[in-house]
């Protein structure tokens, strides 16, 4: 599977890179909060399932989802464990639960920006999760979603305050943000990247 430079494939990247080290830390960070049934939407090539399951044993399963065939193709290669499922599906399609049942936790890491419909999303996240599960979402800090966005991958990138706003579904959500591979509650004064919701139902 060849690099582009959007879809992370550690197999085939400079162990040292900083994107990759960062993504591989959010994974790290969301262990923490994982249990029971997995879903990890936007999954690209799978390798998130290996972070997870790592001093884990909370996870039963995970299910992996990824709009690419070909990302699924390559999980179901490299990362394929009895523990383990992935699908080629749409992060919007509707038909999702009945499709893959609830979990008792969800992952979306950089999806929502990708495309229109972000409400629909999340509603799609909401209705997955099972009464008293944990949504871990992350998204790059932007100008807002009525400005232009230099990421030619990104549809628009979200203020704090939309993100809050577009999460407000779910009863309690709590705002990390990430430098790195540092991902902590936001200080005064320090410039971050990318925010990490954990949102309970």
């Amino acid at each position: 599977m060849q690099y582009t430079g959007e879809r992370i494939i550690p197999k085939v990247m400079n162990p040292k890179s900083g994107l990759l080290l960062e993504h591989l830390f959010r994974y790290r960070f969301a262990r923490k909060f994982c249990r029971g049934r997995v879903l990890d939407i936007a999954c690209g090539v799978g390798y998130g399932s290996e972070i997870l399951f790592k001093k884990n044993p909370a996870i039963t399963e995970y299910v992996g989802i990824d709009h690419c065939q070909e990302s699924i193709d390559y999980a179901n290669k490299h990362y394929k464990t009895y523990k383990t499922s992935y699908f080629a599906d749409d992060a919007l399609n509707k038909n999702l639960l009945t499709l893959y049942g609830k979990f008792d936790t969800i992952i979306s890491f950089e999806t929502i920006e990708h495309f229109d419909g972000d409400a629909k999303f999340i509603q799609n996240l909401y209705n997955l999760l099972k009464s008293d599960g944990t949504l871990i979402i992350s998204t790059p800090f932007g100008k807002g979603k009525d400005q232009p966005c230099s990421n030619p991958y990104h549809v628009f990138q979200y203020t704090e305050d939309e993100f809050m706003d577009i999460l407000n579904p779910f009863n309690s959500i709590t705002m990390y943000h990430q430098l790195d591979n540092t991902i902590e509650f936001p200080k005064p004064n320090k410039k971050y990247y990318l925010m990490v919701a954990v949102c309970k139902k």
